[in-house]
């Protein structure tokens, strides 16, 4: 059964979305987008500017991938920042895809929800497709969403942490108020499992890069997450049980049990 992830009216056959920094090697980057199986990579402009690279091995890798680029303003504190590198990652990555981070705190990397919509209001004006990283407040998305935003991306933890979905009430009422919203689970997943869990959870999509990028064999983790995030869509499409406070067999007992039935059977 065909169950494409739709993002701006396009359609990925990967739930998964992963970063490209932080890996020991161009190679080993390579090789971990390739075994994730990802349509969608990010990656920095302050890091990773194609015009500043030496020997464009990176570069290479990247345009070779066929992937779709989403560049993102990781790094930037005010909405201004954020547009100028925006406008320049257009420029130079030629695209108009972008993973809009305005950060409002530096301890938890925590995004700052007033210039999230501002910086997010003004990039939309002007053409871009922005998927904001921002937190689980329900006001906030909306928010996000009346300037024009047609994806979300709340954060499962902060940046980097590995806890997975930290707060799961909030994050499921924001799954159940925006149903028809597509919602990118990002940062804060450290393990598959985590993963599987945002998939059953009825999240439509993954992006992380840590759990992948200081794996000890990153090209292996990045197998390990396509298959979890392959498992939890399956999980959700098929239909979880609900859970209970009380016990129920999973084998009905009416009656007498059935080798007792066959004493009373007539005989003959």
């Amino acid at each position: 059964m065909s169950d494409p992830l739709v993002l701006y009216g396009r359609e990925f056959n990967s739930r998964l979305l992963v970063g490209t920094a932080l890996y020991p090697s161009p190679a080993i980057m390579r090789e971990s987008v390739r075994a994730s199986a990802s349509e969608i990579i990010t990656l920095s402009l302050r890091r990773q500017n194609p015009a500043q690279q030496r020997d464009n091995v990176f570069w290479d890798y990247v345009r070779e991938s066929g992937c779709q680029l989403l560049p993102n303003t990781a790094g930037c504190k005010s909405p201004r920042e954020a547009v100028e590198l925006a406008k320049m990652s257009r420029e130079i990555f030629r695209t108009e895809w972008l993973k809009l981070e305005v950060i409002g705190d530096d301890y938890n990397l925590q995004p700052d929800p007033f210039g999230l919509v501002e910086a997010a209001r003004e990039l939309v004006t002007l053409g871009f497709k922005v998927l904001p990283y921002c937190t689980e407040d329900l006001v906030l998305c909306r928010r996000l969403l009346d300037v024009g935003c047609e994806v979300l991306m709340p954060w499962g933890a902060p940046i980097g942490t590995g806890q997975g979905l930290l707060n799961k009430y909030n994050l499921h009422m924001l799954r159940e108020r925006l149903p028809g919203v597509p919602l990118i689970i990002d940062a804060g997943i450290g393990a598959p499992s985590q993963a599987a869990e945002a998939l059953e959870a009825g999240f439509d999509a993954v992006l992380l890069n840590t759990a992948i990028a200081r794996a000890r064999d990153p090209v292996a983790m990045a197998g390990a997450f396509k298959l979890a995030i392959e498992s939890g869509r399956a999980a959700f499409n098929a239909g979880l049980m609900l859970k209970r406070q009380t016990a129920s067999p999973s084998t009905p007992t009416l009656d007498m049990p059935f080798w007792q039935q066959s004493e009373h059977l007539p005989q003959g």
